[in-house]
């Protein structure tokens, strides 16, 4: 997909600092709610002699919230799944797809009543989690329930009129991170578009966007770049849920990629959780996290994939602590944890702190490493580390890895994940020089047009 413009996104474009940019996609930060001040998630201890690995004890369930909120499928199963009864259905999931006591959305649809359950579609990873990641998989027939089991990540992304001709409806129960580059939303958004165009019914069991509905941040993405890691235009950290995604593509032209009249004759259902509200990350829902992917285990993992998964894909740095604390770890290959702890702290990015950290490399060996912890949740801006990173291993590789990429012409992946290509060409040029202040604020400047004008999409408040 890369190279093909988009048509427009939204009714109107609105210039910003010398760009245009179309604001209504799909973010949800209401501007001047904000969560209360706390870390992100529980960090692990401070290093000390001992080299004991960090706590991973999981999150708890806020205790003043007494009642866990009703997911999409908690919903449909109380109004007694009235939406599905007497159809062939469809269910696009993941290990994730779980109701609020933890119970498979593949076994809840199997024993409701007046509902026929008769093909599986996986994601990225697979119905059950356990395939790589950017790794095809293919169909087959799931042992644990003999239904067919069609692979959207694999021969073919975009369900095909085989597969959707003995269906009446396609219900899609996946759990998103609220990241853009996270594929799950554009797995949606394909079956979406397949749907309306073989005139059959689509249903999104909501589910809760992790950070909340109230961060919104990073650069939007270039309409010559989308891709399966970008298939809406909006900033990195785009603050909906995916069932408020999905309005967007059933009320925003040029969204889903289909015909106007297509769009408009597509049949759409949203099942909008009940007692979620945009100010609710992860822990306020009382939700147990369910690893939606092999390196997301737990909502720390949550938080730091926007925080330096970016940063990390060029250069020297990597993510994680050996095995342990995937995104929230931070090295680089040329610097001592002494050194890149001096450096990190130069940076004074709001919000977030660096912490010296005992755990073991993938051989048992005792180590220490840095552990990024989100210290002010108010002045955290999710993605703004990652460009410090981008700038700080021009220096410690030793050249410029983007210059190196773009002579080598292997620039794509960095784009499409990052999203714009302008930034891409000022680090060639610039490096370690490049002046980060007008790149952040032109961002947040259009996060902004973008958080007002995605309202209309919102479900909750």
């Amino acid at each position: 997909m890369t190279g093909r413009r988009a048509a427009p996104l939204w009714h109107s474009l609105i210039p910003i600092a010398g760009l245009l940019f179309a604001g209504l996609a799909g973010c949800a930060a209401s501007g001047e709610r904000s969560a209360p001040s706390r870390p992100a998630s529980s960090a692990p201890p401070l290093a000390t002699s001992a080299a004991t690995p960090p706590s991973t004890a999981p999150i708890t369930r806020n205790p003043l919230a007494p009642h866990p909120i009703m997911l999409g499928i908690d919903v449909l199963e109380a109004d007694g799944f009235r939406q599905l009864q007497g159809k062939r259905v469809g269910l696009l999931t993941h290990p994730a797809g779980v109701n609020r006591r933890g119970v498979s959305t593949v076994d809840v649809l199997r024993r409701a009543p007046q509902v026929n359950l008769v093909a599986l579609f996986g994601p990225e990873h697979g119905i059950y989690g356990d395939e790589k990641a950017n790794v095809p998989v293919d169909d087959k027939i799931d042992p644990r329930t003999g239904l067919p089991v069609y692979s959207l990540y694999g021969k073919y992304r975009t369900p095909t009129d085989k597969m959707l001709a003995n269906l009446d409806v396609l219900v899609v129960d996946l759990q998103d991170i609220g990241t853009r580059s996270y594929t799950y939303v554009s797995c949606m958004k394909y079956a979406m578009r397949a749907c309306f165009k073989a005139g059959k019914e689509f249903v999104v069991l909501d589910r809760p966007n992790p950070l909340g509905g109230l961060k919104v941040d990073g650069p939007p993405l270039d309409a010559d770049w989308m891709s399966y890691v970008g298939e809406f235009r909006v900033p990195y950290v785009h603050g909906l849920t995916i069932g408020e995604l999905a309005n967007m593509c059933k009320k925003a032209p040029g969204v889903l990629g289909v015909d106007d009249n297509v769009r408009q004759s597509g049949k759409l259902t949203v099942i909008p959780m009940r007692g979620w509200n945009r100010a609710m990350r992860w822990p306020e829902t009382g939700l147990k996290w369910t690893p939606t992917s092999p390196m997301i285990p737990d909502f720390a993992a949550v938080v730091g994939y926007p925080m330096v998964g970016l940063g990390t894909y060029l250069g020297g740095f990597s993510h994680g602590i050996g095995p342990k604390y995937p995104f929230r770890g931070i090295s680089h290959k040329n610097a001592r944890t002494d050194q890149l702890e001096f450096h990190l702290n130069k940076l004074g990015v709001p919000g977030i702190e660096f912490r010296r950290v005992n755990t073991t490399t993938s051989n048992g060996v005792p180590s220490v490493g840095l552990y990024i912890s989100v210290s002010d949740w108010n002045a955290w801006n999710p993605t703004e580390l990652n460009f410090h990173l981008m700038k700080l291993t021009c220096v410690l590789d030793g050249e410029n890895p983007f210059a190196a990429a773009a002579k080598a012409k292997t620039t794509r992946g960095f784009i499409i994940h990052t999203g714009s290509e302008a930034f891409f060409d000022a680090l060639v040029r610039e490096g370690a020089g490049i002046d980060l202040n007008p790149w952040l604020t032109q961002w947040r400047q259009q996060a902004t047009v973008y958080q007002k004008q995605s309202q209309r999409y919102w479900l909750y408040r």
